[in-house]
């Protein structure tokens, strides 16, 4: 049965009283009412005010006529909830959940306002709420919260939509049991619990909220049956193939077993981990193997050994951890490995088939290419049509070079970012080896960027003939009066006077500069580069720029906002050419987006081109983009972009990554540039399905203010989610080019403040890697084999101390440290 909870009565006599809930469709008009869906929304964004004026719900009871306070009457059903760190993880555990539903008895699965997950199973009569909750957690690995086994518990309820309610079983609205057999359970559970009968590990009666009954079971078992899974683990490492018939032997035609002897070979001079260093040892393979192995915790236990006497439950810690980890793109030194491996195997006996272990390996890796476009839902026309132009491979860098052309068409629209008002200026960099692709992205950027062509064209043509007539009159005392006009498709092929000249006549509104190749920029300002670089910086922040000259005839200008995004193509060694600094923000200011690796890729048998259909749909969304101006405040986008740089800031606080730390600030407001283009695409792409191109020009013209109150409800979750995807794909791509440039840069004798540090992967965490108990010794042990044997004890006081303040860790009595958070969360 599902009681709804709501209080009656006033001051003093307020009380919670449980009302039965009929039906399905009572239960649906009750989830979806207006006032509801208000309070979830706001909800979802923080307000912990509307949280706890939610729907409330309970599950536990069996009957109750009234009064919910003193019910002692025990249902067939019993709460389970389930917490998720990110969308992400929320979408696998439904997936888990649902894939295990007879297994576990489901009733009914609701998603929780935090992005959890609320299980209503059947409970096993004879069996408290605890017993329960400890076999659906042990059945799905999944962390189960202790504080929820109470009788009384109410549940704060979502939507009725299959999102938030994806699986509903109709018996919840019947009780098998009567009154009088639901107080006798309960009265017979009871006795059970005092005389210490229940059947749950020891630690669930005393775990914090995050407890995982399947570890505990695992310790539990008896030394013989340790002792013999140890031996068996053992003995899988001394076989080329996994023994277990379950799960494959190989990855694309490769062993397990021969990858980690690469692994070995390679990054620990081939040697297998030792008791001093197999922690770490055995946390970095799982980390990477992971992206070979699915992601399945079970597979990587088979293939994984127990290093000199490691055993099996910390041996699953470190893979638990590893899976813990954020999912990215497969590592660099994990493909080292592969192609490696490739490599030997070809010199051996040469397949150079499509069809053969090389040609499978390509497509792993290429498919691994695709990580963040494959993430992305469904676009708003324009963007959709630009990534179909030149296929999903190069989705994310064409996304990342359309951007600044689409900001820069939406020069009116003020965003309001972290409270201050931001006009959509971005800079963004397409890196990729020669014949990468970056070819493809050159027509896609005219197509966006036809109309403003069009107009400078006009415009151009008035300034050949100011300079004919200048010509002829060069030697005549009048001379024609030289023409201001706003060119806002600007060459990058130029001096610094002129280029400043074309943006002081811009009249306010943007201007945009795209180059295929950066070598025009590195060539042509290579005197000039830190004027270019003062530029940029300038003018991805809109500030003001002035320009003075002592010649009367010199250009002088005075900018008050200056409005300028730039798209440049080009190879990765131009990239360092162009940005050649990375102390002074240049580069925390770009937006670098990389081609995928095509080096051992077959020719498309169908090349992508744009076609003309896709040009139309590209130039209608641009045709309307100039029509919206104003402020907007966009506060569900605005939280998901702290979130995410939240999230981030504790990642990189428990590796120390202070390289990440520092770049998440302004990929964040990148990124939230980027999303409000692609959201603006979507007000387009609607009133164009609405009202036809020439309608929709008219209805804007007409409610100048109808974008803002369509940008507002565009705000959905799989928008949201883009934002994410964008971010994590500008963070990704700016640690892999500049991360060492910029550790180099900042540990330079010429720079203050310098302490050495060496080159750390983002699945790094030295948080992870330590005991849940640890002393100073025991820290200043694993960031030496993170960071190099350059940390100072001083750096490891500091991390502690960061780690004291943000709550990870405490002191114990023994002067030594305990971590407060569970490892991996």
């Amino acid at each position: 049965m599902i009681y709804r909870i709501t209080k009656e009565g006033k001051g003093r006599d307020r009380h919670k009283v449980a009302r039965p809930v009929k039906d399905r469709e009572e239960l649906m008009a009750l989830r979806n009412a207006t006032q509801n869906l208000e309070h979830l929304a706001n909800a979802q964004q923080g307000s912990n005010k509307d949280k706890l004026n939610l729907l409330q719900l309970a599950y536990n009871l069996g009957y109750v006529d009234g009064d919910l306070a003193g019910c002692k009457s025990i249902g067939s059903y019993f709460f389970h909830d389930v917490d998720c760190y990110d969308r992400e993880h929320s979408e696998q555990t439904k997936a888990l959940i649902l894939s295990k539903k007879d297994e576990i008895d489901l009733r009914m699965l609701e998603r929780s306002a935090s992005g959890g997950w609320h299980l209503i199973c059947k409970r096993v009569p004879g069996t408290t709420i605890l017993e329960n909750q400890v076999r659906v957690a042990t059945i799905l690995h999944l962390e189960m919260d202790t504080s929820a086994k109470d009788l009384q518990r109410v549940v704060f309820s979502t939507s009725g939509s299959e999102e938030d309610l994806p699986y509903l079983d109709d018996c919840l609205f019947s009780e098998p049991m009567s009154p009088e057999e639901c107080e006798a359970e309960y009265e017979r559970l009871k006795e059970r619990q005092q005389q210490g009968l229940e059947e749950v590990p020891p630690g669930a009666k005393k775990a914090n909220k995050h407890y995982r009954p399947w570890e505990e079971a695992l310790q539990g078992q008896s030394q013989s049956k340790v002792q013999s899974a140890e031996a068996s683990q053992e003995q899988r490492a001394n076989d080329s193939h996994v023994s277990s018939g379950s799960y494959p032997a190989e990855y694309c035609g490769i062993p397990y077993q021969e990858i980690i002897r690469k692994w070995w070979e390679l990054y620990n001079e081939g040697k297998e981990p030792v008791k001093s260093n197999r922690d770490v040892l055995t946390f970095e393979l799982a980390v990477n193997l992971r992206h070979i192995c699915g992601f399945d915790r079970e597979l990587m236990d088979s293939i994984i050994p127990c290093y000199d006497g490691f055993s099996q439950t910390q041996k699953m810690k470190c893979i638990d951890s590893a899976l813990a980890e954020k999912r990215t793109q497969m590592p660099k030194r994990l493909k080292d490995v592969l192609f490696q491996l490739r490599r030997d195997r070809m010199g051996l006996t040469p397949d150079p088939s499509p069809n053969g272990e090389g040609g499978s390996l390509d497509d792993a890796v290429q498919e691994d290419e695709c990580f963040y476009s494959n993430r992305l839902p469904h676009l708003p026309q324009g963007i959709q049509d630009s990534i179909e132009a030149v296929g999903p491979k190069l989705a994310m860098p064409v996304i990342t070079a359309i951007c600044p052309a689409i900001g820069m068409l939406a020069t009116g629209v003020r965003l309001d970012i972290h409270g201050q008002k931001n006009t959509l200026n971005l800079i963004s960099y397409i890196a990729g080896d020669f014949a990468s692709g970056k070819g493809s992205i050159d027509p896609v950027v005219d197509a966006w960027m036809a109309e403003v062509r069009a107009l400078d064209f006009m415009y151009q043509q008035q300034e050949d003939e100011w300079r004919t007539k200048k010509q002829a009159a060069k030697n005549k005392k009048e001379q024609p009066e030289e023409p201001k006009l706003p060119v806002r498709y600007i060459t990058l092929n130029s001096t610094v006077a002129k280029l400043a000249e074309r943006l002081a006549n811009t009249e306010g509104k943007h201007a945009f500069s795209f180059t295929p190749e950066a070598d025009t920029v590195a060539q042509k300002w290579r005197s000039a580069m830190s004027d270019f670089s003062v530029m940029l910086r300038q003018s991805y922040d809109g500030s003001r720029y002035d320009r003075e000259a002592k010649s009367v005839e010199a250009v002088n200008v005075h900018i008050d906002h200056l409005l300028w995004n730039v798209t440049m193509c080009g190879t990765p060694d131009a990239l360092y050419r162009v940005v050649n600094n990375y102390t002074d923000g240049f580069q925390s200011r770009i937006a670098v987006a990389r081609t995928p690796d095509n080096t051992f890729a077959p020719l498309e048998e169908k090349p992508y081109v744009l076609t003309s259909r896709q040009t139309e749909r590209i130039q209608q969304i641009a045709h309307l983009l100039p029509l919206m101006t104003g402020e907007v405040v966009l506060p569900k986008l605005e939280r998901q972009s702290r979130d995410w740089v939240e999230g981030i800031r504790l990642e990189t606080i428990k590796s120390d990554d202070h390289v990440r730390a520092r770049q998440r600030f302004r990929i964040c407001v990148t990124a939230q540039r980027m999303t409000c283009c692609i959201m603006l695409c979507r007000v387009a792409e609607q009133l164009i399905d609405i009202h036809g191109i020439a309608g929709a020009e008219k209805y804007l013209k007409s409610h100048p203010n109808v974008w803002k109150t369509m940008l507002q409800k565009i705000q959905t979750p799989q928008i949201l989610e883009v934002y994410n995807i964008v971010a994590d794909y500008l963070l990704d791509c700016a640690l892999h080019f500049f991360r060492e440039r910029i550790e180099a840069a900042f540990n330079s004798r010429y720079y203050m403040g310098s302490n050495d540090r060496h080159r750390m992967g983002k699945n790094d965490s030295i948080f992870e890697r330590l005991d849940v108990e640890f002393s100073f010794e025991g820290a200043l042990q694993h960031c030496v084999a993170v960071k190099g044997a350059g940390v100072t004890r001083n750096a490891v006081r500091m991390m502690l101390k960061n780690w004291r303040k943000q709550g990870l860790i405490v002191m114990t009595e023994t002067g030594g440290y305990r971590k407060v958070q569970e490892v991996g969360h």
